[in-house]
C-alpha cells in the first residue's frame, strides 16, 4: 500500500523539519552548556567560583586536589587521598551535581540553568 502525499503535505513536513532544526540549533548556541559555574568549598568555606565555559585547571588545598574544567564539565583529576573516590566520580555539569572529597573536606558543586538527568534519589 502506497501513501500518496499531496503538495500541501510535503510542504507541512518541510516546515516541521525546519522548525525542529531551528529549535535544536538555538538550544545548542544559546543555552546548550547552561552557562553554569562551579563553586569550590573547603571545610565549608568558599574558596572560589569558576565558569564552566572556560577551560582551566584549579589546584585546591595547595595541590592536594586538582579540578579540571574542560568542555563545560568539571572533573576531579587528581587527589592524594587514599580512597580516590572523588577522582572516580564522573564529570559534573548540571545544577545540583557535586564532587565531594571527604578526607580533604572539599565540595565542588555546579550552579547552572541545566537540570540534572537524575530527578530523585531512591533506595
Amino acid at each position: 500500500m502506497k501513501i500518496k502525499l499531496e503538495k500541501r503535505d510535503k510542504l507541512l513536513i518541510v516546515i516541521v523539519v525546519c522548525v525542529a532544526l531551528c529549535a535544536f540549533l538555538a538550544h545548542q548556541i544559546i543555552g546548550g552548556d547552561g552557562a553554569g559555574k562551579v563553586t569550590v568549598k573547603v571545610n565549608g568555606e568558599l574558596k572560589g567560583t569558576y565558569s564552566l565555559a572556560e577551560d582551566q585547571t584549579i589546584e585546591i588545598n595547595g595541590g592536594t586536589n586538582i579540578l579540571q574544567i574542560k568542555n563545560g564539565k568539571a572533573d576531579m583529576t587528581e587527589a592524594d587521598c587514599p580512597d580516590q573516590l572523588c577522582v572516580n566520580q564522573r564529570a559534573i555539569s548540571r545544577q545540583g551535581e557535586s564532587i565531594i572529597c571527604l578526607p580533604h573536606k572539599v565540595v565542588v558543586e555546579v550552579e547552572s540553568s541545566e537540570s540534572s538527568e537524575l530527578d530523585a534519589v531512591t533506595n
